[in-house]
C-alpha cells in the first residue's frame, strides 16, 4: 500500500505495529481429585491421560485489554482397567494488553497466540499438581492452537448449516 505525500511521491505505508503484553496470569478455578487414593487402592499401574481443552477470550472493560483461559479437564484411568486414578481440571486464566491488530484478526489472535504465551505455565502447574497428587509428572504435550481454532470454525460451520437445513 501505498501513501502520497504533500510533494506529490508516494511512499510504503507501514504495516501496525503489533503490540501485546500479558499483564497477569492466574488460576481462577482449579479441582484435582484423587480417586485412587479414595479407594485406598494400591499398587502399580500404568496411568492412560485423556486431556480436553476449551478456550475462551472476552474484551474487559478498559481499552485493548482483554482475558483468554485455557481450560484443561484431565482424566487418568489405570491402563486396561475402568478404575479412574485422578480427575484434573482447570481454569487457567491471562490478561492481555493488545493494540495493533486489525479487527478481523484479533479473535484469531486471541484463541491462538494468547493461549500460546500462557501454555508453559499452565504446564508446570499441571505438572506439580499431579506429582503433588502422587503420580508421576504430567507432561502435557504442546497443543496445536491453529488446529483447535480450526477445528472449531468447522465445527461452528458444520452446525450453521444443520440448522439451515433444518
Amino acid at each position: 500500500m501505498t501513501e502520497e505525500t504533500a510533494a506529490g511521491t508516494t511512499e510504503p505505508q507501514a504495516a501496525p505495529q503489533i503490540q501485546m503484553r500479558i499483564l497477569g496470569q492466574f488460576i481462577r478455578d482449579m479441582s484435582f481429585e484423587n480417586v485412587m487414593a479414595q479407594k485406598g487402592v494400591s499398587g502399580d499401574v500404568q496411568p492412560e491421560i485423556s486431556v480436553q481443552v476449551n478456550l475462551d477470550a472476552k474484551k474487559r472493560s478498559a481499552d485493548h485489554q482483554y482475558e483468554v483461559s485455557i481450560k484443561l479437564n484431565l482424566k487418568s484411568k489405570a491402563k486396561g482397567l475402568e478404575d479412574i486414578l485422578f480427575l484434573c481440571e482447570i481454569d487457567y486464566c491471562g490478561l492481555f494488553h493488545v493494540e495493533g491488530v486489525p479487527n478481523d484478526q484479533l479473535h484469531p489472535f486471541l484463541m491462538i497466540e494468547c493461549p500460546r504465551m500462557l501454555f508453559p505455565y499452565l504446564r508446570r502447574i499441571v505438572s506439580d499438581i499431579t506429582r503433588d497428587g502422587g503420580y508421576p509428572p504430567v507432561n502435557l504435550d504442546n497443543i496445536d492452537f491453529v488446529g483447535l481454532y480450526r477445528n472449531e470454525l468447522i465445527r461452528r460451520q458444520a452446525e450453521a448449516s444443520d440448522k439451515t437445513e433444518a
